[in-house]
This record gives structure tokens, C-alpha cells and sequence, in this order.
């Protein structure tokens, strides 16, 4: 009687335990790891997911606490008291003018002219002598006569 060789795996044994039966434990403890390891990145997920709702929440709080104080110190009549406090008051309507009054009421002042003054011969033996140094030279803003000895 011949055997067929699927036959033959399937009937195959190591120590008494057919060679398929261990690869199939193999196989389900694999997939067993394999859920065990997806269940607990589930696990670290699911963890962080409640912390940031936490945070969500916490945020949402913070922003509603922050928007009630601002309609607090936005309060006329509380902004009212602290401007009377600092010395301000309410503009008048006898002090408002119109974009038209505005030059009457205080005119421009006309602009000086700008003569072009003339560079003196010590300044441009300075700026001749800068550039040929390389470097900024120093001329005395008077032209008192340079005092010989102090070389």
C-alpha cells in the first residue's frame, strides 16, 4: 500500500506526537501572543485617550474661568470707577470738533528749510584719509590750531 505524502507529514511523529499537532500548538501560541500584545497596546491607548480628555476638560474650565474674568474687568460701571480713580472723565461735547475744525484748532507748523551746507577742507581731507587707512578717522569738531609739542 502506497502513501501519499500529505499522508505521510500528517502521520509523521516526534516522540510520539504527531509533527502537524506541533506546528498547530506553535501557530495558536503565536496568535495568543499576538493578542496579548494588541489587547495591551489597547490598554496604553485606551490610558492615554482619558488623560487627554482630562486635559480637554481641564482646558475647557480653564477657558470658561478665563472668559467670565473678562466680562468682570470688562464691567462699565467698574471701569467707570477706576477711570474716575486716574483722573479721567468723559470728553465733553463742547471739547469734540470735526475732521474738518481740526486745522483750526491747531496748525500744522510749517517745515524749516534745508540749506545744503558745504563740507569744510578738514572734513574732506578726513574722508580722503579714511579711505585711503581703511578706518574712520577722528576730526576735531573745532579748528583750533593743533598744539605742535604734543606729538
Amino acid at each position: 500500500m502506497t502513501r501519499n505524502p500529505v499522508q505521510a507529514l500528517f502521520d509523521w511523529k516526534v516522540r510520539g506526537v504527531r509533527w502537524i499537532e506541533i506546528i498547530l500548538l506553535v501557530v495558536v501560541a503565536a496568535l495568543v501572543l499576538s493578542v496579548y500584545v494588541a489587547k495591551a497596546g489597547a490598554a496604553r491607548e485606551s490610558v492615554r485617550i482619558s488623560q487627554l480628555e482630562r486635559e480637554i476638560a481641564e482646558t475647557r474650565q480653564r477657558v470658561r474661568l478665563l472668559r467670565a474674568e473678562a466680562a468682570r474687568l470688562e464691567q462699565p460701571a467698574r471701569l467707570e470707577v477706576l477711570s474716575r480713580s486716574a483722573g479721567l472723565a468723559p470728553v465733553e461735547m463742547k471739547h469734540q470738533a470735526d475732521v474738518s475744525a481740526l486745522d483750526s484748532l491747531v496748525p500744522l507748523p510749517e517745515p524749516a528749510p534745508v540749506a545744503a551746507a558745504e563740507p569744510s577742507p578738514e572734513a574732506a581731507s578726513a574722508d580722503v584719509a579714511s579711505a585711503e587707512i581703511g578706518g574712520p578717522v577722528v576730526v576735531p569738531a573745532t579748528t583750533a590750531p593743533a598744539d605742535e609739542s604734543v606729538r
